[in-house]
């Protein structure tokens, strides 16, 4: 008995966990999709806000998780879904604390960084490697801290499309995270990608 526990707890997690959390409610499902999508969750998080708030968020939103579970439809992928529900309350965060009000293209939204640190994995993204098809943004010259520094420049729009194309999203999964259409997320992506390289470029001419 104690065997079959172990060899449960230490598998390689399925990908359907997602859909069997939210058929069974067994925590044994939840605690392996927090051991899969914690960290990019956090990350995400904390780019479009600050430690503090992306760490309350990041709660939040595992706690809707087990709210919603019933909500959750097996064709969706699981990490798009929890990055929805994340996205979607940290909206619901910044309107309460009046940051901003509505979130349109014609707003230029900047998610208030009360932190001039940065919280980000190094490991978790390469600012070298910022690629759209075969076109590069940025060179290995470019260091972390420079990186970050501009992509924090961008609206919240802007830097939300890099930052989850970066975390391997795809167009439909963007869609469905930020519940916005095609264009509009591909829109982003270009403008936010030659806003980086303006910003980056003028970075390094001072250097």
């Amino acid at each position: 008995m104690l065997l079959s526990i172990k060899s449960w707890l230490f598998e390689t997690p399925s990908k359907d966990c997602m859909a069997s959390y939210a058929k069974s409610g067994d925590n044994r499902y939840l605690e392996q999709l927090i051991a899969l999508y914690s960290n990019d969750l956090y990350h995400y998080l904390v780019t479009q806000s600050n430690t503090h708030l992306a760490y309350d968020v990041s709660q939040q939103t595992w706690l809707k998780v087990i709210e919603k579970r019933h909500l959750y439809q097996a064709q969706t992928t699981p990490k798009a879904w929890l990055f929805k529900l994340a996205r979607n309350t940290l909206i619901d965060e910044y309107r309460r604390q009046q940051h901003f009000v509505e979130l349109d293209e014609n707003t230029h939204l900047a998610a208030q960084n009360d932190e001039s640190e940065s919280d980000l994995n190094s490991g978790d993204l390469n600012s070298g490697d910022l690629t759209s098809g075969d076109s590069h943004i940025g060179s290995s010259n470019i260091s972390y801290e420079a990186f970050d520094a501009a992509l924090k420049q961008l609206s919240f729009v802007q830097r939300e499309a890099i930052t989850l194309q970066q975390e391997g999203f795809s167009l439909t999964d963007i869609e469905l995270i930020t519940q916005s259409s095609l264009e509009t997320i591909k829109t982003r992506l270009r403008y936010a990608k030659q806003n980086l390289k303006r910003l980056l470029g003028a970075n390094n001419e001072q250097a």
